[in-house]
């Protein structure tokens, strides 16, 4: 996976916000996960439709250790 893919990947989340997965981890906030390749992209929607990236995992780590 090449770094620049998962920033490309991330930039759809400007136009579509909602099209990662719900993730539970953190409840009262909207956290989503965006597959790519072997790796998720977790982002938090904030009240203001803005989006920040919490951080890009592995998908065989769990994210609830890093994502509180």
């Amino acid at each position: 996976m090449k770094p620049k893919g998962i920033f490309r990947k991330a930039q759809v989340l400007a136009d579509f916000p909602q099209i990662g997965h719900p993730h539970e981890a953190l409840p009262g906030r909207e956290v989503r996960l965006l597959p790519y390749g072997h790796y998720r992209i977790a982002y938090l929607i904030k009240p203001d439709k803005n989006i920040d990236i919490l951080g890009v995992f592995h998908g065989a780590i769990e994210i609830e250790r890093y994502i509180k």
